[in-house]
């Protein structure tokens, strides 16, 4: 087993993950998209909303200011011309994934999450399930309020004599049931509410017909992506990439290490042992500025990042205002291949602008060099999101020299 060092290990993550690609240097394509796709395998899904939503950041990140419309109609508006090439599923969290990917994301591969607690639900309203997947035939795609209202409608369902109303939040727990066991799919999306569709309408054929694979060798195939999109990983790396179960992670490493498919390497500073992605490759040097919003698979799992980067991230979303360190949503700030600051982000769309409400340097590093790329990084962030200005406000270190650096 040979060693590697911490700072091999960092480089090495970050172009498995996409950061030392270049740029494109004319108009966003479709072919860029897949690219990142190809790198990252799966986008994160979540509500918050204050600067950005989560699935749209990590492309952003990576190349730069796109359309969003090229990541929506990608998935949930496909065309005969432009097909679908992504679907929800659950995954490291709900996510996006590659088309190809859902086959592999059954419920019999990952571990049993939140919808093991709906058994009782279901033996309660032993037809709902049913029932919802009959109205969503009739008239998906559907939300669902709309789906409540279907079933509650006098001539749409029969009801037992004495049957009581369903509660909308049942209608809606069942629906997420279904959506997490594959029984219905996101066909698209209104204002980010989900709208729930047949899996036969939302996959294209050829997935579809896919055997459902053994769960072992799902789980074979998910580390591969695993390592292949983190470059290098400890054990506990790679299951956390799909939220898979620690003991069918550790038998497919082993038979990837076996085969040839994993290298096991020891990264100095480490405490546990790691494995390589023997296609990985680990650039002399990563340059450049970028923005990581908290759900980026860059910087998710908290633990690894403080490995490879030396960088504590907690997100304060929850914490009470009077009790958070950084901020509301904060977003790390990467400087040729480190984690050089943190800025707290909200983009204020009454307003035209995108603000700043803390600026913060990471210990070690020059803030005036820090302010320097991430005044760049933020004007860019701006422009893409539509605003007209950067303001900044007055808590953390780096504020006065960032409002330096944007000139005001």
């Amino acid at each position: 087993m040979r060693t590697i060092s911490a700072d091999v290990a960092r480089r090495t993550a970050l172009a498995a993950q996409g950061m030392a690609d270049p740029r494109p240097s004319g108009p966003v394509t479709r072919r860029h998209l897949q690219r990142v796709l190809g790198r990252v395998r799966l986008l994160q899904l979540d509500s918050v909303n204050v600067a950005v939503r989560a699935h749209y950041m990590p492309i952003f990140s990576r190349i730069g200011a796109y359309p969003p419309a090229l990541l929506d109609d990608a998935a949930w508006s496909p065309t005969a011309k432009r097909p679908r090439l992504l679907v929800e599923t659950w995954a490291h969290e709900a996510s996006l994934v590659p088309v190809e990917d859902w086959p592999l994301l059954g419920h019999r591969v990952l571990p049993q999450r939140w919808w093991r607690h709906y058994a009782p639900l279901l033996e309660r309203h032993p037809s709902l399930a049913g029932d919802i997947r009959d109205v969503v035939a009739e008239r998906g795609p559907i939300g669902a309020g709309a789906i409540e209202k279907a079933l509650e409608h006098p001539t749409a369902r029969p009801r037992p004599a004495g049957a009581s109303w369903w509660e909308r939040s049942e209608v809606k727990r069942v629906c997420e049931y279904l959506f997490a066991t594959g029984g219905l799919m996101v066909g698209g999306r209104r204002h980010f509410e989900r709208l729930y569709d047949l899996p036969e309408r939302v996959l294209p054929a050829d997935v579809l017909a896919v055997p459902e694979p053994d769960p072992a060798d799902a789980a074979r195939e998910l580390v591969r992506r695993s390592a292949s999109a983190l470059g290098v990983g400890t054990g506990t790396d790679l299951r956390d990439y799909y939220r898979l179960g620690p003991e069918r992670t550790r038998e497919a490493i082993a038979e990837l290490v076996d085969a040839g498919e994993l290298e096991q390497v020891a990264v100095r500073g480490w405490a546990k042992p790691a494995y390589r992605d023997p296609g990985a490759r680990t650039p002399r040097e990563v340059v450049g500025g970028a923005l990581l919003c908290p759900f980026d698979p860059l910087v998710w799992e908290r633990e690894r990042t403080e490995r490879i980067f030396g960088f504590r991230y907690r997100i304060e979303i929850y914490t009470p205002e009077h009790k958070r360190e950084y901020g509301y949503y904060v977003f790390p700030f990467l400087l040729d291949g480190r984690l050089a600051g943190r800025v707290d982000l909200k983009a204020d769309r009454a307003s035209g602008a995108l603000r700043v409400p803390g600026a913060f340097t990471e210990p070690g590093h020059d803030g005036s060099r820090v302010a320097s790329g991430l005044a760049v990084a933020l004007r860019e962030m701006a422009g893409w999101l539509e605003l007209d200005d950067v303001v900044v406000g007055e808590r953390g270190d780096l504020a006065g020299p960032l409002r330096r650096a944007l000139g005001v």
